[in-house]
């Protein structure tokens, strides 16, 4: 029987003994940093080796795309956005928001062991050991494998192992009309009345300490309950009172600030590349602000920050 090894070899054209090697080293193959998180603080971003990331790409080719996925679970699909995550709450209810604390570094290769022995995606104790050190980090000073932050293997594997918790907790949900998704560590919950919520953050907890895996728990500090005389936002975007979302008048505000600056020449490189992110994210949002940006800007101003690049000196182009 052909083994996963032989098998991302194939994917991948490598030689088998090489794939064997490089999988082997694999946990401890990572470049480490840090980038600001919007709530303030920093966030670890590991990002794996070239060869251990061209093989994690492998696996997700021939075994990880194909894991069942919740239809809550919003996050890290092909077609699907934060809009479509926001727009499933769209209306003028209550919201109740939950996210999980260190949600990454606490999926194991245990979980992905006891996952792949229930649903028997891998039956070979060979395969579940090589694909563990394959997806899973070692940091520096730690002797524990955990899920990391950066390597392209990672959403998918979350997404799957967190299949049975989106599935009981959407069921537990619906009983009170109540609408559930997931964005990755990102809970969101809506219902038409306050009432109908109150049990929700009772039931999500029972829900994890039921699950044999992972192991995940709630950043207390993040749960929050919003109304509409409050705003009322999802994923960073702003729930409308036409059932429709928004970036949001200060995201706007600082648009328009940027865009006329781009147009005068007076961004830096870094200014020009965060500028060009956010009418990406725009362009995914509300689409229909970018209009307004054209109609006040000029198509010229909109297509030359779009086309922006950075040279490898660090100099930006803006031509």
């Amino acid at each position: 029987m052909v083994g996963i090894v032989e098998i991302l070899a194939i994917e991948s054209a490598m030689d088998v003994g090489l794939v064997e090697r490089i999988i082997r080293t694999a946990p401890v193959r990572y470049k480490t940093y840090q980038i600001p998180k919007r709530a303030g603080g920093n966030r670890t971003i590991s990002q794996p080796a070239k060869e251990v990331k061209l093989l994690q790409r492998s696996l997700i080719d021939v075994l990880l795309r194909n894991l069942p996925v919740h239809d809550t679970a919003t996050a890290y699909r092909e077609g699907l956005s934060i809009k479509d995550n926001a727009l499933r709450h769209a209306g003028d209810g209550p919201i109740l928001k939950m996210d999980f604390k260190n949600f990454f570094p606490s999926i194991t290769p245990f979980d992905w062991a006891e996952y792949c022995k229930e649903s028997g995606t891998l039956t070979d104790p060979q395969d579940i050991h090589m694909t563990s050190l394959l997806m899973f980090q070692r940091p520096k000073g730690s002797s524990a494998l955990r899920l990391g932050i950066g390597a392209p293997s990672s959403p998918f594997v979350s997404n799957a192992l967190l299949y049975e918790f989106d599935k009981r907790v959407t069921a537990a949900v619906a009983k009170d009309h109540v609408k559930y998704t997931r964005y990755a560590d990102d809970l969101t919950f809506s219902a038409p009345r306050t009432g109908h919520l109150v049990n929700v953050e009772k039931m999500v907890r029972s829900t994890l300490e039921g699950l044999k895996y992972p192991k995940l728990a709630i950043n207390d500090e993040k749960t929050t309950r919003v109304t509409r005389k409050y705003g009322r936002k999802v994923t960073g975007l702003t729930l409308t009172n036409d059932g429709q979302v928004s970036i949001g008048h200060k995201r706007k505000r600082l648009l328009h600030s940027q865009v006329h600056k781009a147009s005068l020449n007076q961004l830096d490189v870094d200014e020009m590349v965060a500028l060009k992110g956010m009418l990406g994210f725009v362009n995914s949002a509300e689409p229909q602000f970018l209009k307004v940006l054209t109609r006040r800007y000029g198509e010229g101003v909109l297509t030359r920050i779009r086309r922006f690049e950075t040279e490898p000196a660090g100099r930006g182009t803006f031509n």
